[in-house]
């Protein structure tokens, strides 16, 4: 049966009428889907009775199976969920006082390669469909209970972060048709001013999410092409001057000229001395950045260490007294490898091609 959770609106109401239904049915169970949080056709309680028995003949609405749950001492949670073809990904959900982030994956796995990322020494297996995309947010959203849609702001699962397994830009297209889903204002309605898709510099779909609304975060982590090119495989693709011009022309497009957020994980010895700083405020001159220093989270077998607290505030002073935020990123998630870089699906994801 055709899975309905991950459909654009239009295609729903094009699978309606496909049925013989009226076009209003899908406004009807779009809303019974997306902001109710409803599986169950037959608790549909505004559709007729013979519309829900047409519908659970042919559709199903799934959300992904949670595999394991786990919550940090500092409140953080994780999942490892499952979808219908036994592959697995992880996803978090990061609180603050009264909300917080839920950072989703878009690739079981991930291609890049990234020399200090877990999630890199792990295979590439494939893109998530738009609705498995979607339906991370959801088993959070069914985890904390927070169904229907608030309608105020006391929502605790307020934004997103497609900052997961995965290169997001790689899987455009169904990254595409996921975020319409979970800004569409009859839905899931997060506001676009809420939800960041982070790259590791994919720079030729960069400018198309300014059409979106959303915010970018670039994993830039390198001053300079040699530093990059030996950590990040993506830059002999597409170097510095080639990211930094996309990246202007993201903020050309956008809306309200967005910030972007350069993310940077400080490496000792590779990454994290003051010329480096020196170097960063000249790449990206001519934009409106600001900067997100990241300890290094070690993992069995990384090549790198973290740098030290000394050299991670010397390199945040020298951003700062140039007028760039340069804030810490305070490590979550840590004790459950929930922080940035480690998240890795622990079983399941095995090849059988």
């Amino acid at each position: 049966m055709k899975e309905l959770i991950g459909l654009s609106f239009d295609a729903l109401t094009q699978e309606l009428i496909a049925m013989g239904e009226k076009p209003f049915r899908a406004k009807q169970l779009w809303h019974w889907i997306y902001n109710k949080g409803e599986t169950d056709f037959s608790k549909m309680t505004t559709l007729a009775k013979p519309f829900q028995a047409k519908l659970a003949g042919l559709y199903t609405v799934t959300h992904p199976k949670i595999v394991t749950e786990q919550t940090s001492v500092d409140r953080t949670r994780k999942w490892l969920v499952e979808f219908q073809d036994g592959k697995q990904v992880e996803c978090v959900y990061i609180p603050e006082a009264d909300r917080g982030a839920v950072c989703i994956s878009t690739q079981v796995g991930c291609a890049q390669g990234c020399r200090f990322c877990h999630t890199g020494t792990q295979k590439m297996m494939r893109n998530l469909t738009a609705g498995e995309i979607v339906g991370q947010f959801m088993t959070a959203r069914d985890s904390y209970g927070e169904w229907p849609t608030p309608t105020d702001e006391t929502r605790y699962l307020s934004n997103i972060v497609v900052m997961g397994m995965g290169e997001p830009l790689y899987n455009f297209d169904h990254l595409k048709t996921a975020l319409r889903i979970l800004m569409d204002g009859d839905g899931i309605a997060i506001s676009k001013r809420k939800i960041t898709v982070s790259t590791a510099g994919m720079a030729d779909h960069i400018p198309e999410l300014a059409d979106l609304g959303v915010k970018l975060a670039v994993s830039l982590h390198a001053p300079n092409d040699d530093i990059r090119n030996q950590i990040m495989p993506i830059n002999r693709k597409f170097p510095l001057k080639t990211l930094i011009e996309a990246c202007k022309e993201y903020q050309r497009r956008s809306e309200r000229r967005q910030f972007i957020t350069m993310e940077y994980v400080m490496l000792k010895g590779i990454n994290d001395q003051p010329e480096h700083a020196r170097e960063l405020m000249e790449l990206v001159k001519g934009l409106e950045v600001k900067f997100n220093l990241i300890p290094f989270h070690y993992w069995d077998g990384a090549p790198f260490e973290p740098s030290s607290n000394n050299a991670i505030h010397r390199f945040s002073k020298i951003l700062e007294e140039n007028w760039f935020a340069a804030p810490i990123r305070r490590s979550r998630g840590e004790d459950i490898m929930a922080a940035c870089g480690q998240l890795k699906s622990a079983k399941g994801n095995i090849d059988k091609g």
